[in-house]
């Protein structure tokens, strides 16, 4: 069963037609000195030259980050990147779901005929991210440095990420072995796919590709991990993802835009839902959001040719796809997170970016869905539909 996507009152559909990247690098590792803008700006540019656009004609910069020093990431980057002055910039904060937020909402203003031509996605780096502390009460001026902002009320569960993963597992009966053997297929295909991904990166800092993916996993490697967040868990570093520092853009503009443009095949966007879930297990919100997103379309799992879940954890991945009725080998046909690395505010552009990427197998018309989970317990998922424009 198939439905036309959601359109707005004035009948204009968005397209995700071109999406350029940055090498994903390790926490500390080949961007440890490179700012938040400084990863981003150079693919705006890339974006720009490829799509053949005036900088003038880009309507606005749409950007997640979840890390960052505030201020507006996406404004600085664009105007280091030489955009001109009347070009805005808004950054996006649903901290893992704000890339794919972004992306959504330059959809939704493609729809609602705001504007014809925007740079979407998300840059993390968290080797830079600032230093976060409280100013105390006792010692005026004096900080009390912390290591994450508060995502919900005590009362509800505010766990750290590890935990929350460890919470998932034990809830929803997910051992080690399933995890590991999870892991095990998302870095085969990872590295199965690494040549297919050359294409849309953005040589930065003298790198040219991803730093993040660990080459020759193995089950015995993988068998070896202790327990990374609690003595007596399953969840390790292995099936767990490693932090990194990147910048994922995409181009996002109406269809009739992209046929002027001489465009000839994109990701037509067909709806979005977020909503929330508990706190104390936020892996799983991005589910729910696609049990949304599926019903609002009245489409049910089988209907969904592609499914892009990000992959913070194993073990939430696994509990997710049980609850979308998705079996877990249907999900990230060319890999994950747990191989690429996690940059957390461009983690969920890095969704439909791979989507792009293998929207040339998907010749039947067939709708895909990318989906991530967030802390405080959100999650967003998005539809699209590889089309001929």
């Amino acid at each position: 069963m198939h439905t036309s996507p959601e359109r707005s009152a004035s009948g204009s559909r968005a397209v995700f037609v071109l999406c350029r990247r940055t090498p994903f690098g390790r926490l500390r590792g080949m961007y440890s000195q490179v700012p938040a803008h400084n990863l981003l700006a150079p693919v705006l540019t890339a974006v720009i030259q490829d799509s053949g656009l005036a900088p003038r004609e880009v309507n606005d910069v749409i950007m997640g980050n979840a890390v960052g020093g505030g201020g507006n990431v996406a404004r600085l980057a664009a105007l280091t990147a030489g955009l001109p002055t009347g070009v805005p910039g808004l950054t996006v904060d649903r901290q893992c779901a704000s890339g794919l937020d972004a992306i959504v909402l330059a959809c939704r203003l493609v729809e609602a005929g705001a504007g014809s031509w925007f740079l979407a996605g998300g840059v993390e780096s968290c080797s830079t991210a600032p230093l976060r502390a409280h100013r105390l009460t006792s010692a005026p001026g004096a900080p009390d440095f912390y290591s994450r902002a508060q995502f919900a009320p005590e009362n509800l569960g505010d766990p750290d990420a590890g935990q929350a993963a460890e919470n998932v597992a034990a809830h929803h009966g997910i051992n080690r072995a399933q995890q590991d053997a999870y892991a095990l297929r998302s870095h085969a295909r990872t590295a199965a796919s690494l040549h297919l991904m050359t294409p849309e990166i953005v040589p930065l800092e003298g790198f040219g590709r991803d730093q993040t993916a660990r080459k020759g996993m193995t089950a015995h490697l993988l068998y070896r991990f202790p327990p990374a967040f609690d003595p007596e868990g399953s969840v390790t570093a292995g099936n767990s993802c490693a932090d990194a520092d990147g910048a994922v853009v995409a181009l996002v503009t109406s269809v009739d835009s992209a046929r002027a443009a001489g465009v000839e095949r994109g990701l037509v966007f067909g709806g979005s839902a977020s909503t929330g879930g508990e706190p104390a297990r936020f892996g799983t919100a991005g589910a729910l959001a696609v049990r949304i997103l599926l019903g609002r379309m009245n489409l049910g799992p089988d209907d969904i040719s592609r499914w892009e879940f990000n992959e913070a954890f194993a073990a939430q991945v696994l509990a997710s796809a049980r609850l979308m009725d998705v079996p877990p080998e249907r999900l990230n046909l060319q890999g994950g997170a747990l191989a690429y690395g996690h940059p957390y505010g461009a983690s969920g552009a890095m969704l439909v970016a791979n989507l792009l990427r293998q929207m040339e197998g998907d010749d039947d018309g067939g709708w895909s869905v990318a989906a991530i989970s967030a802390a405080g317990g959100v999650g967003t998922a998005a539809a699209f539909r590889a089309e001929s424009l």
